[in-house]
């Protein structure tokens, strides 16, 4: 929010602030909502918006912003915002809402728009029936280009897109699609039969959002059609919604590789610090018992150990550079899966190029290794000590971080989970072993 809009907050300069307002992207006006803390306020100003633009503000506002205004609406209000948004905004403002909430926002739709969005609440999340749109155009299999403008400007004012248009038979099966483009182009004489792209890429209802997402990227699509089983077209998924997927993905990949389980989108200043701890402790717990066999190993090596306390001081350079490998590489593999680039089928593939890899690095930094400790504890022998089990445990590290999300997929389950955590755990204890082995021998131990 800009000093400008809270001092005309402050001054109650509600006329200049309106001005304003509408001067505004509609974005940066739900985020002026957004960061208003008192409810009074939020409602003041949601209320000086023009009637024809506070439903497209509403369906940008936080959840927490929309609560705030439902609460103050009377039912006329309600009816028009359900109304006037799109049928994927409305269902994601209601899946986001307490039931209360939910109750008396459909009291406000007419029957035809109540039914719509329960149909559309019905569909599992995460699938293309969740966020998919009905609002695009149908234009009739047969119709002339000349009577096809007629079709698109009936239906263009409720349109989530009229970039691309559907070709349907009488009993809405898709049979084609066009940009508005090839209309423009085409002579006003011509069926859209002879114009129309009938090899067509569309989703089915149950297809996973990011199976849609990865159509979107492979294609450069703006829409994709969703059809059922008797492949009618039922909605599109567009771009920006799909742009929604993404984020979500990532976000949720990101804490899972951090462990961090997460269960809403709650911003984080707005999370209490109970919900906070408890979304990270079950993993911390895990990893904390984990941590114990490793100090358990340690243990066992105690009397290498007490005989050179050098070995302690180096112990974790190594596991920071295991770590380190074994971070990289999984990040790269992960990133490879999502985009369809890796399956399992290709692990022998990745085994081998990664070996070369491993030599590599491993080489090198041994290289770096045994001579920084040489020289920091004047001993070779210390350095080779060091340097040895260093290349052992980056080609581990290398294995694991590629193995374990590959594995993780053929197994159907999330690459993202086993990333981090286990692969940190695992880790530390090959490590340990490793470098003791290795130094009780050339050590003499």
């Amino acid at each position: 929010m800009t000093q400008e809009i809270e001092t005309l907050i402050e001054n109650k300069d509600f006329k200049g602030l309106k001005n304003i307002l509408q001067d505004m992207l509609i974005p940066d006006i739900a985020d002026t909502l957004n960061n208003i803390e008192d409810p009074a306020t939020t409602i003041l100003v949601y209320r000086l918006l023009p009637k024809a633009l506070s439903a497209e503000v509403f369906s940008y506002i936080s959840p927490d912003a929309q609560e705030t205004i439902i609460g103050y609406l009377n039912n006329n209000e309600l009816s028009f915002i359900i109304e006037e948004l799109a049928t994927d905004d409305a269902v994601d403002f209601l899946e986001e809402m307490p039931a209360n909430i939910v109750e008396k926002v459909l009291k406000g739709a007419t029957p035809e728009t109540r039914k719509t969005i329960n149909r559309y609440l019905s569909y599992k999340e995460d699938t293309a029936g969740a966020i998919m749109t009905p609002e695009f155009v149908r234009i009739k299999l047969g119709t002339t280009v000349e009577n096809a403008f007629d079709y698109v400007r009936k239906q263009c004012k409720d349109a989530e897109t009229i970039n691309v248009l559907y070709v349907v038979d009488d009993k809405k099966t898709l049979k084609g699609v066009l940009t508005i483009k090839e209309l423009l182009l085409a002579n006003k004489e011509q069926t859209i039969d002879e114009i129309m792209t009938d090899n067509i890429v569309v989703a089915t209802t149950d297809m996973d959002q990011e199976k849609i997402a990865s159509i979107f990227s492979k294609y450069d699509f703006l829409a994709l059609p969703v059809v059922d089983k008797e492949n009618r077209i039922v909605g599109i998924v567009t771009v920006d919604d799909v742009l929604d997927v993404i984020t979500e993905e990532t976000t949720e990949d990101f804490e899972k590789m951090a462990a961090v389980h997460t269960s809403d989108d709650e911003p984080y200043l707005k999370t209490s610090p109970i919900k906070l701890a408890a979304r990270r402790i079950t993993w911390l717990g895990v990893l904390l018992i984990t941590g114990i066999f490793t100090s358990m190993l340690i243990n066992m090596y105690e009397n290498t150990f007490v005989s050179i306390s050098a070995l302690v001081c180096l112990l974790p350079m190594l596991m920071g550079a295991g770590g380190n490998c074994g971070t990289q590489i999984s990040t790269i593999i992960i990133r490879s899966i999502s985009l369809k680039e890796l399956t399992f089928k290709d692990y022998f593939k990745v085994f081998f190029k990664e070996f070369l890899v491993s030599l590599i690095l491993g080489v090198l930094l041994g290289i770096i290794a045994f001579v920084a400790v040489t020289i920091q504890y004047q001993s070779a022998m210390l350095g080779l000590a060091t340097a040895l089990p260093l290349l052992l445990v980056i080609f581990i590290a290398d294995f694991l971080g590629f193995s374990l999300p590959l594995l993780a997929k053929r197994l159907k389950l999330d690459p993202a989970l086993i990333a981090t955590p286990i692969l940190t755990t695992i880790l530390d204890c090959c490590v340990v072993f490793v470098y003791f082995n290795f130094a009780s021998w050339i050590l003499g131990f």
